[in-house]
């Protein structure tokens, strides 16, 4: 099945969603940080920890953070929750260069490795890793079903899946603000800092299109996951959906 928000390109209709999202996160890369935090006004760094906690109570030893840009999500579960290892990948060079940066400077890089990976299509073996994370990055998938059978593939049995993901709120007044946060702020932003504009046009655009609540547990389910949450933050700006092998 295909979904709406698969067809929704940074660029255009012709070439490959992946190889555009490639593009655009290289292009991006070094105002990615900057800009997302003012975007989210600090607020990101919130629901990352919450679902982290959420986490917790798994004690994975062995996580996959997919989609993990500049590696955010994987310093953080570091920090925090301590595994003896986590497998960052992407498909952008440009973002996992920063996060390694980072990893770097906060000396984890023994424990926090990156690595260039399709998310369809992962090289690790069956049952490699006790939890998959995705922070924000489900929307930009250019095949969702393939890639959520790729996760429950490498997850061990009783391992969870765990991504957070932008939403629309479905009721006003917070409706209204979203909307119209997204078409004049988010917009001005980018420019204010001299970022590439279509990025930040794509955003609103793929968030708009993406299967949320209910639909996308139904999704979860019909890709063989159990055991199926969510928790909505910030009046259903953002959603962390949860499911177990």
């Amino acid at each position: 099945m295909s979904y709406k928000v698969e067809h929704v390109n940074p660029y255009n209709g012709e070439e490959r969603k992946n190889e555009q999202v490639k593009k655009m996160f290289n292009e991006i890369a070094p105002k990615y940080d900057k800009l997302n935090g003012a975007l989210s006004m600090g607020i990101d760094d919130y629901w990352r920890s919450d679902a982290i906690r959420e986490l917790r109570r798994y004690r994975p030893r062995h996580i996959l953070d997919i989609a993990t840009g500049t590696g955010d999500f994987a310093l953080l579960a570091e920090k925090i929750i301590h595994p003896e290892m986590i497998t960052a990948v992407d498909i952008s060079e440009g973002m996992m260069a920063i996060g390694k940066e980072k990893a770097a400077a906060r000396g984890v890089d023994h424990i926090i490795t990156f690595e260039y990976q399709d998310c369809a299509a992962l090289t690790y073996a069956d049952e490699s890793f006790d939890a998959v994370t995705i922070s924000f990055g489900v929307r930009n998938f250019e095949d969702i079903d393939q890639s959520f059978r790729e996760v429950l593939r490498v997850l061990r049995p009783g391992g969870i899946f765990l991504f957070l993901e932008l939403t629309t709120p479905e009721k006003n007044p917070i409706k209204g603000l979203y909307n119209s946060y997204t078409k004049h702020v988010m917009p001005f932003l980018s420019d204010l800092l001299h970022t590439e504009r279509k990025a930040y046009e794509y955003l609103p655009e793929s968030i708009a299109a993406f299967p949320q609540g209910r639909e996308m547990m139904l999704i979860l389910k019909k890709n063989g996951f159990r055991n199926i949450r969510l928790r909505r933050y910030t009046l259903g700006v953002a959603t962390l959906y949860l499911a177990e092998k």
